[in-house]
């Protein structure tokens, strides 16, 4: 979009780590050299003042020392700079600067220098006012009408009026109410003063009533005023805008008519000399400076506003007709000529970056270079878009989510768990029910060698573990990139040992191709000494009281993990599983399996599913009450206000009883609504803690691959937390339903079939039980998982038994149910997950 960037003619930064504002910048013919062309002149907060007259070489050069005409500290910062004719006797023009306490009056000369370094220039102070009050900002021009001389008046921060006539103190009157000051403007047509007080009105004060006014000095009304000897000051008009405002500025059309431009927060009045209202535009951004000035079109306004997005925006009356983008945010714009460039735009931000640029496009003098016709052959191309789709093909398949290092040396993430809980658990819960709540430090280490910018440090854990602290930023190391880097926390941070249980009602069976293993060998932290029987039998109790027992058989090579709590089971089935295959790579084995052929508990996982929506609908429906309680809350409580407002008493008539019930009313469900979310959080976790079993069963059962695991995780835990607006059930049925269609689909009309693209809280989860059933039935029947290109294709292997299509409608969907139920049947499923459910107990940094 280089047609709608601002052409930068020529810019420069002033000094370092200094401020200004829209007062710090001016532009005028200061050296009185009566050849049209604008000097810059620029005040900062640090007291520096500077005078550029830019010459560039070509468009767009910075700075050249030749630039700047002056640099002189004056020690005090400088609020504001203006050039008018400020010295008597003479009509020549004078820089005025605006210190907090002070009032200065330069001259600015050049002299002609007589060797290679050029003019030389300096300033001389003409007179000043030590001013009795803290300045805010100043206006000048011919009040009271006065011909050939501006005089000036400074407003203080305590709303007071101080009138300069050049070198002498002509009066000071304070503004009526004034609480802040505002901007400051002087219209010479109605000789009146312009502002916007703290009351978020436009306020304009004729100079006649400010000079017969009662005298500053007297703020109270004395006992002559009252008598009738002194004049009170009294506001000419007001207009309410409802903002506050940030500039004003005064355009005449003609001798006979001028508008009162206002810039506000949100809007840009115009007004006329009455203070009724010309036009306003709404504004989309918000605006940090502005300049009207004449436009060519007879009877309309330019206007200039700066915005926060680094947007300049030109306006003709309320038309925007044109936008161009600035390298900075403008705290200050001006128009001037400058080296014969009539018009030049002249921004400066409050860091300090000084611009001259101008709106147009350049012309693009580049003409693309005519393409000798050669005769294609269409073979070797077809050839080659084969082989690029071919490699296209397989960096998808191996390329992951997030961009990797190509140089692992570059940046490396490690973790090194604590061998030992802290000696002081940093736990923010101290106790779970009558267990104390241990904690452990994990060290990780970062190693880089190339040089970083901010660096970002992510760590994650599954809920209830908590963490002290999860995000960290290192300054000192910008490539995009993330490194991943997995840990495990050991088992014993969350689970105890416990009494075993030889009954139980879920149960589930993992088979091995190898001897059992002693159990005291693989968990050797929970031996229990009172108990001799350990080497096959092992009981673990979680913190909060839920226990799983662990079986190893003495005749097969099975184990057995129970519990009352089905999701309390996938905790310890992980922990075995990965123990044993640690067990056996230490043995030197690697040709070690674990099966799983029972059949799947799908009735335990639902019923954790219909809990969970259940929660979720309970959450939407109490939210929905306490929304139409809160309505009718503010409801009565306005019509007890107009009630209590109204000057002739009447009888409340129980509002102030129907108010105290809806307020009641209000607690009670903002407490349910609270529970409710509680308890939604604890059925999200379990449910997490079963869909790891599901998957982990499902993976040894049809003996799937890693990347196919990572599918199905994908797809069943796409979410780190539950939301009413985005939910877990209508987030893996489209999962599932993709899958479904795609990569285990059967025929290409099951791929033609349109899935819903908006997420919305589904009726109930019989569609998403029914699409987890079809699922095992697919994968049960020769269904492979995968994300290549390929995998739209339906099909062709034969499947014993056929495989059932998506249904389409209710019919079709109970027919599907009917056969889903003979392959798997209702049985109780053990599976390990603790009540407080854990992942693996793994982490992971970023």
């Amino acid at each position: 979009m280089s047609l709608f960037k601002a052409r930068d003619w020529w810019s420069t930064v002033l000094g370092e780590k200094e401020e200004f504002d829209q007062g710090c910048l001016c532009l005028a013919d200061v050296d009185n050299s009566g050849n049209g062309q604008d000097k810059i002149i620029v005040g900062s907060f640090m007291g520096y003042l500077r005078i550029f007259n830019p010459h560039p070489v070509k468009t767009g050069d910075g700075a050249q020392a030749e630039d700047l005409l002056l640099e002189v500290h004056l020690r005090d910062p400088i609020l504001q700079v203006e050039v008018g004719k400020f010295v008597s006797g003479t009509e020549m023009l004078h820089l005025a600067v605006l210190h907090s306490r002070k009032l200065c009056v330069y001259s600015v000369s050049g002299t002609l220098g007589n060797v290679e370094h050029g003019n030389r220039y300096q300033i001389k102070l003409m007179y000043e006012h030590n001013l009795q009050r803290t300045a805010c900002n100043m206006t000048y021009g011919s009040f009271g009408g006065v011909k050939g001389r501006d005089l000036i008046c400074i407003q203080s921060v305590d709303g007071m009026l101080m009138v300069f006539e050049q070198e002498s103190y002509a009066f000071g009157r304070f503004l009526p109410g004034s609480l802040l000051p505002g901007p400051l403007a002087y219209s010479s047509r109605t000789d009146s003063f312009i502002t916007v007080s703290s009351c978020r009105q436009v306020e304009s004060y004729k100079y006649q009533v400010l000079a017969f006014a009662t005298d500053a000095d007297k703020r109270q009304e004395t006992e002559q005023q009252k008598l009738g000897s002194g004049k009170r000051l009294v506001v000419d008009w007001t207009l309410n805008i409802g903002e506050q405002a940030l500039d004003i500025c005064i355009v005449s059309f003609n001798q006979s008519a001028s508008s009162v431009f206002v810039l506000g927060e949100r809007n840009f009045f115009c007004l006329k000399d009455n203070g009724q209202i010309r036009f306003m535009k709404k504004l989309d951004c918000s605006p940090s400076c502005f300049l009207p000035y004449c436009s060519v079109s007879e009877g309309t306004i330019n206007t200039l506003i700066g915005n926060h997005n680094n947007m300049l925006h030109i306006y003709q009356d309320v038309t925007l007709k044109w936008a161009t983008q600035l390298p900075h945010i403008p705290v200050a714009v001006r128009v001037g000529c400058l080296h014969d460039l009539k018009g030049a735009i002249v921004t400066l931000s409050d860091d300090g970056h000084l611009q001259c640029s101008y709106l147009g496009t350049d012309p693009s003098l580049f003409q693309a270079p005519k393409v000798e016709s050669r005769e294609l052959n269409y073979d070797e191309l077809d050839t080659e878009l084969k082989e690029l789709q071919k490699i296209i093909k397989e960096v998808n398949k191996s390329q992951g989510v997030w961009p990797m290092t190509e140089r692992e040396d570059d940046l490396k993430v490690s973790a090194m768990v604590s061998p030992n809980f802290d000696a002081e658990s940093q736990a923010t819960d101290v106790e779970v029910g009558t267990d104390p709540v241990p904690s452990i430090t994990v060290k990780i280490t970062l190693q880089n060698r190339v040089v970083l910018q901010k660096v970002k440090l992510s760590i994650y854990v599954q809920p209830p573990l908590v963490l002290t602290c999860d995000q960290f930023t290192f300054e000192f190391m910008s490539i995009p990139r993330v490194i991943q880097c997995k840990f495990r926390l050991p088992l014993k941070l969350i689970c105890l040992p416990g009494q075993p249980s030889k009954t139980a009602s879920h149960k589930i069976t993992i088979d091995t191709n190898k001897s059992p293993v002693s159990l005291l060998s693989l968990f050797p932290g929970f031996a229990n000494q009172s108990d001799d029987d350990q080497v096959n039998i092992m009981g673990f109790r979680f913190l909060g009281g839920s226990r799983v027992t662990l079986l190893a058989s003495k005749t097969s090579q099975r184990y057995r993990i129970q519990s009352e709590q089905f999701e309390d089971l996938w905790l310890i089935t992980n922990e075995l599983i990965l123990r044993l295959q640690q067990y056996f790579e230490k043995q030197g084995i690697k040709d070690f399996a674990c099966s799983f052929s029972g059949s799947m508990p799908l009735q335990e996982y639902f019923e954790l599913i219909d809990h969970h929506f259940e929660l979720r609908i309970n959450g939407e429906k109490l939210e929905e009450l306490l929304s139409e309680r809160a309505v009718q809350f503010r409801a009565i409580q306005r019509r007890l206000l107009t009630r209590f407002k109204d000057k002739t008493p009447a009888p409340l008539q129980h509002l102030d009883t129907l108010l105290d019930g809806t307020y009641k009313q209000v607690i009670a469900l903002a407490d349910a609504l609270e529970e409710n979310q509680d308890n939604l959080f604890q059925s999200f976790t379990r449910l997490k803690s079963a869909t790891h079993l599901m998957i982990l069963l499902i993976g040894l059962w049809q003996k799937l691959s890693a990347d196919q695991t990572a599918i199905l995780e994908a797809a069943f835990l796409p979410l780190q937390e539950d939301t009413q607006a985005l939910g877990w059930e209508e987030t893996v049925d489209a999962a599932i339903s993709h899958l479904l269609k795609t990569c285990l689909s059967k025929s290409s009309k099951e791929q033609a079939l349109n899935f819903s693209s908006q997420l919305n809280i589904p009726k109930d989860t019989s569609r998403l039980k029914k699409h987890i059933t079809l699922l095992c039935d697919r994968l049960a029947k020769g269904g492979r998982l995968c994300l290549s290109t390929d995998a739209a294709a339906p099909q062709t292997m034969v499947m014993p038994g056929g495989c059932a299509t998506i249904p389409e409608s209710d019919l079709e969907e109970r027919s599907i149910e009917q056969e889903s139920t003979e392959l798997f049947t209702n049985h109780k499923h053990l599976t390990a997950e603790t009540s407080t459910p854990v992942s693996p107990l793994q982490g992971v940094s970023e």
